[in-house]
C-alpha cells in the first residue's frame, strides 16, 4: 500500500500527518515516532513498524521450527558450564 500527501509546514516546523497514514502507522495519541534525516529524505516510523520489519527479516533467515530462545539459553548454560 503506498500513500501519498503533500502538507504545508505549520507554525513552528508542525505537519499534520494525514489520518490515513496515522493509522496505517498506528499512530494514536501519545504515540512515539521516530524520526531519520537520511538520503535528503525524512523518514519517520514507530517502535512497531521498526519491530515488524525485524521479525520479516528474522523469518526469512531462520528455520521453521527453530527457537532463537532457546539456543541462547542452551548457550549461556554452556558457558556458564564452563566457567
Amino acid at each position: 500500500m503506498e500513500l501519498q500527501a503533500r502538507v504545508q509546514v505549520g507554525e513552528k516546523g508542525r505537519l499534520v500527518i494525514p489520518a490515513a497514514m496515522r493509522k496505517a502507522l498506528g499512530i494514536g495519541v501519545g504515540t512515539t515516532v521516530e524520526l531519520r534525516y537520511e538520503d535528503n529524505e525524512l523518514r519517520m516510523s514507530t517502535l512497531r513498524s521498526r519491530i515488524q520489519r525485524v521479525q520479516e527479516r528474522a523469518r526469512r533467515i531462520i528455520k521453521p521450527g527453530v527457537s532463537l530462545s532457546e539456543e541462547l539459553s542452551a548457550e549461556r548454560r554452556e558457558a556458564a558450564q564452563r566457567e
